[in-house]
């Protein structure tokens, strides 16, 4: 065959989309492609005809009308005759405290028994097991909701239990501690926590350097906490002591001053917290199972104590298997607190997603800004983990 039968033979002809691999995997995703496009079109095009049948108007202006509704806890000042937009917010900030304060007693409780189900004490480990076992077959609702009627059972205010000398009081309305209130000068201690933060995470990664380089060990996490304690005390005490604290006082049929946390907040951070627990906590088993024994006996014939050798060479090693899983508990953390709902904490979705929706009828805008929030949410933390599991994945040669 000659070179110009060759090339003629090489162009494009229609059977070439069913018979050559290249074209016929084009074809496929070009039509893939142009099917989403006519089903997005479906989608808008018959939402938009049913919105005009039902004489619903769609846009966001609604987030500037007056609310007309209370919310029991919140974070910000907020009163009724706030808009909408504003009373999202505060729920918002009720999502946020509930998942970043379950994500923090989770992982911590966790960690624990995850350590404790693989303990030589046949007592702790069989404990451990049980309550593993019995919390993550349970639906978390039904936590929720024994949770909150467990707290719904505590004397009322009048007969609050009180500790430290009436200055913590816990009653079915709540835990009542003691408010701060910053006075002039206060702003300077936060910045030297933060200095001293940063201070720490220099010296930490310097310490490291000079362990990889000479082979000495600082007590870096020693050294630390002293420093961030130790900087901040001496911060606020050279300021003159620029915070007071407001004390809750019985009055006649409530308590006065001071901050509580709602028993509806409580309820859910609880039980949020243990239901995700009991999943790190065989994730870590499973992290620190996964370390082969001869790192364990490596580590005690260099002379290295049971303690060192687990913060040393076994987390560290076990950190690679258990940070991808831990990630998904806190993404179910976060998406399980959607389900405040159901006993009255006012988050995200029991605001915008509750009240103002059925106030204003602009259902598809709310939902799609629960959805963007969620999304959010999930994206950052996702995002973290990700940059962190880069950090203490294996390095190889």
């Amino acid at each position: 065959m000659s070179l110009a039968e060759a090339h003629a033979g090489s162009g494009f002809t229609i059977s070439k989309l069913w018979t050559e691999k290249r074209y016929r995997s084009v074809l496929f995703q070009l039509i893939a492609l142009a099917l989403l496009v006519a089903l997005v079109f479906f989608i808008v095009n018959n939402t938009i005809a049913n919105l005009q049948a039902l004489g619903v108007s769609y846009g966001f202006g609604f987030l500037s009308q007056p609310a007309n509704y209370d919310i029991n806890q919140r974070l910000i000042e907020y009163d009724s005759t706030m808009t909408h937009g504003r009373a999202a917010i505060v729920g918002l900030l009720n999502t946020l405290l509930v998942a970043v304060s379950g994500i923090i007693l989770a992982t911590l409780l966790g960690f624990t028994f995850g350590v404790l189900r693989l303990s030589n004490n046949w007592v702790v480990s069989r404990l451990v097991y049980v309550f593993v076992e019995v919390t993550r077959n349970v639906p978390v609702l039904l936590q929720i909701l024994l949770w909150h009627g467990t707290i719904l059972n505590l004397p009322t205010v009048k007969n609050a239990f009180s500790f430290f000398s009436q200055t913590f009081f816990l009653s079915n309305r709540g835990l009542t501690v003691p408010g701060p209130v910053p006075e002039p000068g206060f702003q300077v201690v936060p910045i030297v926590f933060l200095a001293a933060v940063i201070g720490a995470i220099v010296f930490t990664r310097w310490a490291k350097r000079v362990q990889d380089e000479t082979g000495r060990v600082y007590p870096v996490f020693l050294i630390n906490i002293v420093g961030i304690i130790g900087l901040t005390v001496l911060a606020f005490l050279v300021t003159g002591k620029p915070l007071s604290w407001e004390i809750a006082e019985m009055g006649r049929f409530n308590l006065s001053g001071g901050v509580t946390l709602r028993p509806e907040f409580i309820a859910l951070w609880l039980a949020l917290s243990f239901y995700t627990a009991a999943f790190i906590a065989e994730v870590v088993r499973a992290g620190i199972q996964s370390v082969s024994r001869g790192q364990t006996e490596a580590a005690y014939s260099l002379g290295l104590r049971p303690g060192r050798t687990t913060r040393m060479v076994i987390i560290p090693q076990a950190m690679r298997v258990i940070v991808p899983p831990l990630t998904s508990q806190y993404l179910n953390l976060t998406k399980n607190s959607s389900l405040a709902i159901a006993i009255g904490y006012m988050d995200i979705t029991a605001t915008l997603g509750g009240i103002t929706l059925n106030q204003t009828g602009q259902a598809m805008e709310a939902v799609m800004l629960l959805m963007a929030v969620y999304l959010s949410f999930s994206l950052f933390t996702s995002l973290f983990m990700n940059w962190y599991n880069h950090r203490t994945k294996l390095v190889e040669r």
